[in-house]
């Protein structure tokens, strides 16, 4: 069987961590990426939370290590278009070519049109503004658009037949009221990634988007749930193994024929 190489981003903790150690338990190898970020302390945010943006990759990454995978960490901002080249340089040296590229990493923050100043979690909530702008759609879109691009364009060069893009996602074709502007990065990086999934079906490629159900991954409070139970959109609250465990589907050959979707869990 023939080693899949996986780049996930933002997988220091939450869904990009649980996708890297459910990858590698299938038997790919990991390439992860991360970037800490120590924040202000937000009576709305929860220490958890703020405790998994500092951290780095290494407790991941030892924990496919114990489980018997393979994985490397990379710490990488990816504001900075410069370092996404060198990602796949770094998972080429270390385990050969990237052929499962999942866009995971955001630059999430919460803002509105409203003169409000605390979301319905109770999180800060800011202005629209130029540098929240940059900051969202720069890690979001751009990023995300310019990963799809190295990834395709080093697949044609190898005359690479086989591949999966997977891009995650959140909000909804009507807006995301309370984060505007993470809905609308969200939707452009989907925009991207159905054109990647046309584009590069020739090539043995699959490429979808997945949006989650309100996921634990530190920021969920009572509250939240207590939110979630009355709302006929969820199940309820998901673990990140359970986001996981459809992404391993979705890169598996038993996924190959889906394809151009954006698929939304409950």
């Amino acid at each position: 069987m023939t080693q899949h190489v996986a780049l996930v981003t933002g997988a220091n903790h939450g869904i990009g961590a649980a996708i890297a150690e459910r990858l590698a338990a299938d038997g790919l190898a990991v390439v992860i990426t991360y970037l800490s970020i120590d924040e202000p302390e937000d009576e709305g945010t929860p220490e958890r939370l703020r405790e998994n943006h500092r951290s780095d990759a290494s407790t991941v990454v030892e924990r496919i290590a114990v489980a018997g995978g393979r994985a490397i960490a990379i710490s990488a901002d990816l504001l900075d278009a410069s370092v996404i080249p060198g990602l796949f340089d770094a998972a080429e040296e270390a385990f050969g070519p990237v052929d499962v590229l999942v866009n995971n990493a955001t630059g999430s923050l919460q803002d509105t049109f409203r003169a409000r100043d605390r979301d319905w979690a109770g999180r800060s909530l800011t202005p629209v503004t130029a540098a929240g702008f940059d900051r969202q759609f720069g890690v979001d879109a751009r990023a995300g658009a310019l990963l799809i691009a190295e990834f395709a364009a080093r697949l044609q060069e190898r005359d690479g037949t086989w591949g999966r893009i997977l891009s995650m996602t959140s909000g909804g074709e009507q807006g995301f009221p309370g984060e505007v502007s993470y809905g609308a990065a969200k939707a452009a990086i989907v925009n991207y990634t159905m054109s990647a999934s046309l584009e590069l079906n020739r090539f043995g490629v699959t490429a979808n988007a997945l949006h989650p159900p309100v996921t634990d991954t530190g920021w969920v409070t009572d509250e939240v749930r207590g939110f979630v139970e009355q709302d006929d959109r969820f199940f309820s609250v998901a673990e990140p193994s359970e986001v996981s465990d459809v992404v391993s589907f979705l890169v598996s050959d038993a996924g190959r024929r889906v394809t151009g979707n954006v698929i939304r869990m409950g």
